[in-house]
């Protein structure tokens, strides 16, 4: 029921110029503002029966009053123009009651815009994308499609029962929790009226986290909401299941109560989708605070616990492999790629320990021949050493799936792996390269009959059984490697076509997705990042700058994966007592609501990559907040965390209620701790660009520059850590920079040890 308020403005003593400015950013835009006070009958799941609505006359700086039923509030705002951005305006609501009080009840600022059309792109960072607008179905965890019509090389994409907005018409709205993104907000853009919008605000005030909900009305009005305490009307989402009863608490607000809201708000011109991301990665840090954060462990006491707990818990002596998981937990203890399988065996190939490389080696001879499928692709996963299997074995229409991203990041970290051992010494097997070959040659066979690496493929024929999706967003860098490694120019060939369909029908809309083999089609961080790495590859290998503008439009969409903030943990969560920092935890797709330490499954060297073409520091910032996240998530010794072994990492970093709790998680080892031995060996503890005079730190040490001079570097290193820390510092200049990315560059580079709490200068030659 709507009711239609009793209200007085009294406007400000003065209201200044700046105040009109933003009156006419915000007419230009369509956009009005209307404060609502909401009331619900929580028998019904918090049906809504009362909403109490205030425009916002001409968006001046007031103090607005108005009567409901039960009660009389205040509202304060204020409005100012940003005085270095034309295209930014602030603005601080807040709600304070006056007289009476206002039960079962929540406070909302809505930004109402007009001539709304359905073709806008939404943006809800690692929420929804284009809105999610995409066919939907309805189907338990872990979601396969189960009807043989929507199954098929030339198909939509289709995604799980996720918060949505209506792809037909009808009432359409997604309802959000301000933990469910990795940054509180809501963008988009309009292509008819070539603008775009980005409204930020906080992750929660006194009453908790934050509503977000974006609403699309029968009469052309989007609306973009903000609610104060949360609530979610009669559904909330959990684990593919949009349809869940609402528990949310609404407010018994009482004389004095206060609510405030604080937005960034940024209207500015939008030729493309790209703006809303161009905008983001600028503004991803304007309301947080400055993270200090904490170190834990270094990087080389991480990489010597996981690599144990690899050689102790995974390897299976009888076979010679390295399972993926805890073999006791899960029926197949194999999955190439994706979870870790030839992954894995990469950051520990660079291990001093001869029985590491040994069990490295012994896993190559194991896989190669019989790990190939008769697709010529890998089998896609298998169980106690010579069983193998095309798919999903739980799921019989899927048993032969092969989702193509496994075979991409085997054939990626395979080569690099050929690349190292080389280095190393250790001998490349013909065998192992003859499979290799094999499965390049099969995705080139795949690209020249379907013009797509589709998203999963047949394990005995090798035809797209689901096509679509960038899940082969790596299999382009993939082939640039093998390009150089067999010295085939039609593996580049295919990577180039590859990589600019995908560019073109996903990443210049706004959507990647296919990643994971458990979250259907649903846009996710893993192919989104993996598309960064691919550009960025083609870019060094063939100097065309198209790629490396690629590249960075890549780089921004994926920073809308990575949280920018530290979440607010109860203390009485595991999360919370244990004080974990998650600025920089990067959310997995818009199913499975959870952040986690690091990147699936890779280190995030392209944002290095990008930084040495470009200088622009957004992108070693990005990769700075991933890195330095990772370790406090480790289960150590001296720091155990639920009952977990030495070396585990747990995938899960959750800020909303999908599944386990808030700040809670079900103990287990993943594919985290993959990514944290990636980061080890691929990053630089500490990274010196000499012509900004800047250092960046990877590593939980802290570096600071004492002096320079046209040879040489002096150096401040601190280690805040309780434990040794050996780290290398790679310091480039310009002309460095130009050279591309040398594979495995860093074994050259010495190492630098400091034991716990040392502070220690050091002087650098270069």
């Amino acid at each position: 029921m709507f009711r239609k308020s009793i209200f007085l403005v009294l406007f400000a003593s003065q209201v200044l110029m700046a105040t009109d400015n933003a009156s006419d950013l915000f007419s230009s835009h369509k956009l009005k503002m209307v404060y609502r006070i909401n009331n619900y009958d929580t028998e019904r799941y918090n049906q809504l029966i009362g909403t109490d609505a205030l425009k916002v006359d001409n968006q001046q700086n007031s103090i607005q009053q108005f009567t409901t039923i039960s009660a009389e509030w205040n509202v304060s705002s204020i409005i100012s123009p940003s005085a270095n951005n034309k295209d930014l305006v602030d603005v601080e609501v807040t709600f304070r009651l006056l007289k009476g009080a206002e039960t079962n009840a929540a406070v909302a600022v809505d930004f109402v815009f007009d001539n709304w059309s359905k073709t806008n792109y939404v943006m809800m960072p690692s929420a929804a994308y284009n809105g999610n607008r995409f066919e939907s179905r309805r189907i338990s965890y872990s979601p396969k499609l189960n009807d043989i019509r929507d199954i098929g090389p030339n198909k939509p994409i289709i995604i799980s029962d996720v918060p949505r907005l209506n792809i037909k018409n009808g009432p359409s709205r997604i309802q959000e929790r301000s933990g469910g993104m990795a940054l509180p907000s809501v963008g988009f853009h309009s292509p008819s009226l070539k603008q775009g919008a980005l409204i930020i605000t906080n992750q929660a005030n006194a009453w908790g986290d934050f509503g977000v909900n974006v609403e699309e009305t029968a009469s052309n009005n989007g609306i973009v909401t903000f609610m104060s305490p949360l609530v979610r009307e009669r559904y909330k989402y959990e684990i593919a299941d949009n349809q869940v009863a609402s528990t949310d608490k609404p407010a018994n607000f009482k004389v004095g109560d206060e609510v405030k809201f604080v937005f960034k708000v940024y209207l500015f011109p939008s030729a493309n989708i790209q703006n809303i991301f161009d905008t983001y990665l600028v503004a991803r840090k304007d309301l947080c605070p400055p993270q200090q954060t904490k170190p834990i462990y270094s990087f080389s006491e991480c990489y010597t616990t996981i690599e144990n707990k690899f050689n102790t818990q995974n390897f299976v002596p009888e076979w010679g492999y390295y399972a993926i998981g805890m073999r006791e937990n899960f029926l197949q203890d194999w999955q190439i790629g994706w979870t870790g399988g030839m992954i894995t065996t990469y950051p520990l190939l660079f291990s001093s320990n001869k029985k590491t490389i040994e069990n490295v080696v012994a896993n190559f001879n194991w896989l190669f021949p019989n790990g190939i499928s008769p697709s010529g692709f890998f089998w896609d996963s298998g169980e106690k050493g010579n069983k193998w299997y095309g798919g999903d074995i739980r799921k019989p229409l899927s048993v032969n799936w092969h989702l193509i991203r496994k075979s991409g990041d085997a054939l990626y970290y395979i080569i690099k792996q050929f690349e190292l051992m080389k280095q190393k010494s250790i001998t490349v097997q013909p065998e192992w390269e003859k499979g290799t070959r094999g499965v390049a040659d099969a995705f080139v066979r795949l690209w020249k009959k379907s013009g797509q690496f589709g998203n999963f493929v047949d394990s005995q024929t090798g035809d797209i059984v689901v096509g679509g999706s960038t899940s082969g967003a790596v299999v382009s860098g993939a082939l640039v490697l093998a390009a150089t490694y067999f010295n085939n120019d039609t593996y580049l060939d295919i990577a180039k076509l590859s990589a600019q369909q995908m560019y073109d029908d996903y990443i210049s809309k706004g959507i990647s997705c296919g990643g994971p083999g458990d979250a259907m089609q649903n846009p996710d961080s893993e192919s989104w990042y993996a598309m960064v790495e691919s550009f960025a590859l083609l870019y060094e290998k063939t100097g065309d700058r198209k790629w490396l503008k690629y590249a960075e439009e890549t780089a921004a969409q994926f920073s809308t994966w990575v949280m920018s903030y530290d979440y607010d943990y109860s203390p009485t969560c595991l999360f919370g007592k244990l004080a974990m920092q998650t600025t920089g935890v990067v959310f997995a797709n818009t199913q499975n609501k959870h952040g986690s330490p690091g990147i699936c499954t890779h280190s995030g060297l392209a944002l290095l990559r990008i930084y040495r073409a470009t200088s622009n520091p957004k992108y070693l910032e990005l990769l700075k907040e991933i890195t330095q996240s990772i370790p406090q998530f480790m289960s150590h010794a001296s720091r155990p965390i639920a009952g977990m072994s030495p070396g585990w990492i747990n995938e899960r970093v959750s800020t909303t209620d999908w599944f386990e709790g808030i700040g809670e998680i079900k103990p287990g080892s993943t594919w985290a701790e993959t990514a944290m031995l990636l980061t080890a060996v691929e990053l630089p503890g500490v990274y010196v660009d000499i012509e900004l005079n800047t250092s960046f730190d990877f590593d939980g040490v802290k570096s600071e520059i004492i002096s320079k001079n046209k040879k040489s570097l002096k150096i401040k290193l601190t280690n805040p850590t309780k434990f040794e820390a050996n780290i290398n510092i790679l310091i480039e200049n310009k002309q460095a920079k130009t050279i591309g990315w040398t594979e495995n560059k860093l074994l050259k580079l010495p190492k630098y040890t400091l034991k716990a709490g040392e502070i220690k200068t050091v002087s650098i030659k270069y």
